[in-house]
């Protein structure tokens, strides 16, 4: 229709134009002549202009190609130039660690907006350091995409690379298409590190658009192989894509390292193009920045119309009737279709506006003056559980719990008409029963100066009010735990002020919270001990977590406390440290006890060092006289054989003596093992010659008794690390218990084992009487013997007592434990030694 209404003017102006030629000939040819004349002057002159055009066209695209070229050039000089200085920096410090490298990395990314990342991979492509986190993730990428490695100390300039950072390459989908990076390549000194910059091709197109500031001219960099590296959006082609005008491109950067043209371009657009292109002097890159013909051409059009206009004022005046009729039509249409499209624009808008209400989270509503719903959002269903419409009508105040209507209702007063009301409110959830809280804000519609209505929303900030209060009553609960600990409690700030104190701070100082909160004076001090302590908060605060100390501080009663002092730094809001909690234990009592535990164990020591001391002086001065009336008994023994009654006398003075002497002799041994005296010399050896030797000296007693041994010793030899004397004498001694109280004809067993905790045990088992439970571990106490065997047999009681420690110097122990068919057993066990170190002895 519209088409129609502009075409409508042409046919009557053709009639008018008959009309007069028919009217006058002679003003119409001269017309005519003059419009030609007019015609061709204006056609000379466009086409100067026309062709000064092209030209200014071809110096703007080589002016804009060198300022890109340079921009390019420069940029990668200095990525180059920080990158070889940062390979310079790791070089020059060895032995890194990844942390320290990836410092070093993240400095030389500061202020270089051109570099997206940087990182340092090894020969493999495990990736040593990275700006990046998802590189340090992945820490191995494939060096083939990158390309061939530079020689040592020098650079190369890769070819595009797809995805924002190494850890993308080899990865499909990882990164839009067109998205990828250009690797700045340095091979360290040593040649095993590559250290790769990651160029922004963004950055590059960025600075293209903003340095063309045309849209309808386009730049692009590219390499030499015709790759394109950084594209304006106008340029039709990709990054990553190659040209396709390849071979013309090649042959023009051959022939010049820049130029301009006008045609069909280097290959960035399909269309003829006022192209100009420039190398880089130093990197394999060329700079393409092209703008189409149709572009300059309209330019020209532009720039010479004015001049046509003035040139075809002849022309103008022959048809200004046609032009003003035209013109008019056109203004119409124009008016009508800019109307049309302002129509449209603010129906888009509406539903536009309309879809983001529904999809707000927060409940939009409109009222009447009275508080009544007359709008509401979609999110009316989630709060009050039926459809919107079902809302309109309702009284907003009767949504909210009985006690808190009035304060809702006094949000639709209309006495205030500016600002916004604010209220939080509870409200009941239909479905559910419970409670919700609502931020409720109100706003008064003015329409003509009167008030119409309100508008408001309201956002459901229950879980942050439940936090809240969960918060303040966690707070609430270790303010009262910090108040009820038994331990003085103290928080300072990092001036030196208490902020809080605890009850036990309060009664173990004497003082007051009131005199010291908010103050950093510390009158339970003094000054030494509060430079002391000051200088431990210093350290604290510059090592960070805890410290512990032992100092003593005044109690309130006057007496000095030994404490334990364990300091604890906060952080506040920022993370930063910003207190320090201060912990006071009393360990006054627990020092006092371990003074008296250590003088009663010295106490206990010199006691049992005087004790054997004094057993081994007089054993000692018991040895010699005994020697004596052993000698004499046992001579009036001989000499008295012809008178009965007094041999029997020295017989008896002789055994009385041999049991003292016995006496004399074990508690030399008790006192030689528990004193220094009782030298052992162990030595790894076969337990079973040692036992038979000893077998074989008892065989005398066996043989008066009628005993018979039952022997089964372990076929394999059985080692161990022994003094040999000392062991024997533990044989002898529960060999003797066992000779002394077995029955007659009785039978003794003697066997050994290895356990499977590699130790050797021994067993030596009787017949006798046994021993009663009770006293199964008494026994091997000094001077007690069983209760079952006290018939006057003899016995010191010191026997089983000098093998139990015998066997605790070898690491060993004994037991004992009655049979089931009677007797009793002794059990000796000696940690297993290696066969290896010893020479089997034989059988």
């Amino acid at each position: 229709m519209a088409a129609h209404a502009m075409a409508l003017p042409w046919p009557q102006l053709r009639w008018a134009g008959f009309a007069g030629w028919r009217e006058n000939r002679i003003v119409l040819l001269l017309g005519m002549g003059l419009t030609l004349l007019v015609v061709a002057a204006v056609a000379w002159v466009g086409a100067i202009a026309y062709q000064s055009t092209i030209d200014v066209a071809l110096e703007d695209q080589a002016l804009k190609a060198r300022v890109l070229e340079h921009h390019a050039t420069l940029s990668i000089d200095t990525a180059s130039l920080a990158l070889s200085s940062l390979a310079d920096r790791v070089a020059a410090r060895p032995g890194l660690a990844a942390g320290e490298l990836e410092g070093l990395l993240r400095e030389a990314l500061a202020g270089l907006p051109i570099i997206r990342g940087v990182a340092v991979v090894d020969a493999q492509g495990v990736v040593l350091a990275s700006t990046s986190p998802a590189e340090r993730q992945r820490r191995t990428v494939p060096l083939a995409v990158l390309g061939a490695w530079p020689k040592p100390g020098q650079d190369r300039l890769g070819a595009l690379v797809p995805g924002r950072s190494l850890a993308d390459i080899g990865r499909s989908g990882s990164a839009p298409a067109g998205v990828g990076f250009i690797p700045l390549l340095r091979t360290s000194a040593g040649g095993n590190a590559l250290f790769v910059a990651l160029l922004n091709p963004d950055a590059f197109s960025n600075y293209q658009t903003l340095a063309l500031a045309d849209p309808r001219a386009c730049a692009a960099m590219l390499r030499y192989d015709g790759d394109v590296l950084a594209a304006t959006a106008g340029a039709g082609m990709a990054p990553g894509e190659r040209i396709a005008n390849l071979p013309r491109f090649r042959e023009q950067l051959a022939q010049r390292a820049h130029g301009a043209s006008v045609g069909a371009g280097l290959g960035v657009g399909p269309q003829e193009q006022v192209a100009a292109y420039r190398a880089s002097p130093t990197w394999p890159l060329v700079i393409v920045v092209e703008r189409p013909l149709a572009a300059v051409r309209a330019d020209w059009w532009r720039a010479a119309r004015q001049v046509v206009w003035v040139l075809g004022a002849a022309v103008v005046l022959l048809v200004t009737m046609t032009l003003v009729a035209w013109r008019g039509l056109q203004a119409r249409e124009r008016t009508r279709r800019l109307l049309q499209r302002a129509q449209a624009v603010v129906a888009q808008r509406e539903r536009e506006l309309s879809v983001t209400v529904k999809s707000v989270q927060e409940l939009i509503f409109r009222t009447d003056l009275q508080g009544r719903i007359t709008y509401v959002n979609a999110r009316w269903s989630a709060v009050g559980g039926t459809e919107p419409r079902q809302a309109v009508g309702l009284e907003l105040a009767s949504l909210a719990v009985p006690e808190q209507r009035a304060m809702v209702q006094a949000l639709f007063a209309a006495d205030d008409r500016a600002g916004t009301r604010n209220a939080q409110v509870c409200v009941r959830t239909p479905a559910s029963g419970g409670t919700r809280v609502f931020d409720l804000a109100v706003v008064p519609l003015i329409q003509d100066e009167q008030l119409v209505g309100f508008a408001g929303s309201a956002a459901e900030v229950t879980e942050r009010v439940t936090a809240q209060r969960r918060l303040q009553t966690q707070l609430q609960i270790t303010e009262l735990m910090l108040e009820a600990s038994p331990l003085p409690l103290s928080v300072r700030d990092l001036q030196g002020c208490y902020l809080s104190v605890n009850q036990a701070w309060e009664a173990f100082t004497g003082i007051r919270r009131q005199e010291v909160l908010g103050r950093a004076s510390a009158p339970h001090l003094t000054a030494a001990q509060l430079d002391r302590l000051r200088a431990q908060e210093r350290e604290l605060v510059a090592k960070g977590g805890r410290m512990r100390h032992e100092a003593e501080f005044t109690h309130a009663d006057g007496s000095c406390r030994d404490v334990v002092l364990e300091q604890v730094l906060m952080p506040g809001d920022n993370g930063a440290p910003a207190a320090i909690l201060a912990v006071l234990m009393d360990v006054s009592e627990f020092r006092a006890a371990e003074r008296a535990t250590r003088e009663a164990r010295d106490a206990a020591e010199e006691a049992s060092r005087a004790k054997s001391e004094f057993i081994a002086n007089i054993s000692h001065e018991l040895r010699t006289p005994l020697q004596s009336i052993l000698g004499f008994s046992e001579l009036g023994t001989m000499r008295g054989r012809d008178q009965p009654k007094l041999a029997a006398m020295f017989s008896d003075i002789h055994t009385s003596g041999r049991r003292m002497l016995a006496l004399v002799n074990d508690l030399l041994d008790v006192a030689k093992i528990e004193s220094s005296v009782g030298t052992f010399h162990l030595e790894r050896a076969d337990l079973r010659p040692l036992v038979q030797e000893v077998l074989r000296e008892l065989e005398p007693q066996l043989g008066e008794r009628g005993l018979r041994i039952a022997m089964a010793l372990h076929p394999v030899p059985q080692i161990a690390k022994v003094d040999p004397r000392r062991f024997q004498q533990v044989v002898r001694n529960i060999l003797a218990n066992a000779i002394r109280f077995s029955p007659p004809q009785g039978t003794i067993s003697v066997d050994s084992r290895t356990t499977p905790e590699s130790e050797i045990v021994l067993r030596i088992a009787d017949q006798g009487p046994g021993i009663p439970p009770a006293e199964l571990e008494r026994i091997f106490d000094a001077f007690v013997q069983s209760s079952a065997t006290k018939d006057g047999s003899g016995g010191t009681g010191l026997g089983l007592t000098i093998s139990r420690k015998i066997l605790e110097v070898h690491g060993g122990r004994i037991s004992a434990a009655n049979q089931a068919a009677g007797g009793v057993a002794f059990s000796v066990a000696l940690p297993a030694r290696s066969m290896a170190e010893t020479i089997q002895a034989p059988l």
